[in-house]
């Protein structure tokens, strides 16, 4: 259900496109991340920073987008986001106890795996380089192919995501070991 939701601004940016080109698609993003934060703060009472950070960037972007009417700015968007969480990636070495990965990916295997601490920095580091090859490749897209292809590749680059995540869940569960077992709570001998 969340995922969807998330989704949903994203999904409306590419039917508004396909009736209306990218003036009308960046309006109903900006709409739909507006009301994505009014629905987060609805069910959570909070807005996650991941929605926060990206809406700050659709409502700057997309304004300069409209007012200026030049395209070049939306497109900017997905860089500055896939940079940014390359960023936060990199930044999580130094800050916190657990890198970013750890943190995220803990979630998902519900200790069912004991993965050793330099596993957790290998996949950190390959998400720095993945986020910055992903922006890089935005940008190349933006600059160099046609604004459809721009607006269909955000499909392809958010599949890439997706994937590049499951095979690190399958290599974290095939590289980690079993999470150790507390040992059996011994009862005092009777007297």
């Amino acid at each position: 259900m969340q995922a969807l939701l998330e989704l949903a601004p994203v999904a409306a940016f590419f039917i508004a496109y396909a009736l209306g080109g990218i003036y009308v698609a960046t309006e109903v993003l900006m709409a739909g991340m507006a009301a994505l934060l009014a629905v987060d703060y609805l069910l959570r009472k909070r807005i996650p920073t991941m929605h926060a950070l990206s809406a700050v960037l659709v409502f700057g972007l997309g304004a300069a987008t409209l007012l200026l009417h030049d395209k070049h700015f939306i497109q900017l968007k997905p860089t500055a986001l896939f940079w940014l969480f390359g960023l936060g990636f990199l930044a999580s070495f130094w800050i916190g106890k657990q890198t970013l990965t750890e943190r995220l990916f803990s979630a998902a295997l519900q200790g069912q795996v004991q993965v050793p601490e330099n596993i957790w920095r290998r996949m950190n580091g390959l998400w720095v380089v993945f986020y910055g090859l992903l922006g890089g490749a935005n940008l190349l897209i933006a600059n160099y192919a046609s604004e459809k292809a721009w607006v269909y590749s955000k499909i392809g680059l958010t599949v890439l995501t997706f994937i590049f995540a499951i095979v690190q869940v399958v290599y974290l569960v095939r590289r980690g070991g079993q999470p150790e077992a507390t040992p059996p709570v011994q009862e005092p001998p009777p007297v």
